[in-house]
């Protein structure tokens, strides 16, 4: 029997139970919650960069979304308050899409 002790997505129990599989699961306590969701945010993002297709990787993109998501509601916020904040940001700093790697800055 595979021991995965992960964090998983709400359906998965209910997936496992429809192919007549039985299963282990608990319900993290909040410290445990925002543990194994930080880890999740680390699996999610080396499947990202080991994607080798467009889908691929935009299938872990929206993976990685669904943990900023709940990353955000855990600190009592919103997508919609990130994503105010990285408007806010943009607007200071900008964005990415000009690619500029930073080689040095001398004093």
């Amino acid at each position: 029997m595979p021991v995965y002790n992960k964090l998983v997505r709400d359906n998965i129990p209910q997936i496992i139970e429809g192919t007549g599989k039985s299963y282990t699961a608990k319900v993290l306590s909040d410290e445990d919650y925002i543990k194994y969701l930080k880890l999740k945010s680390y699996e999610e993002l080396d499947e990202y960069c080991a994607a080798e297709t467009n889908e691929e990787a935009v299938e872990e993109l929206a993976d990685l979304l669904e943990i900023v998501r709940a990353l955000a509601g855990y600190h009592r916020s919103s997508m919609e308050e990130v994503e105010k904040i990285r408007r806010g940001k943009a607007e200071k700093r900008g964005g990415f899409e000009e690619k500029v790697f930073l080689v040095e800055v001398e004093d």
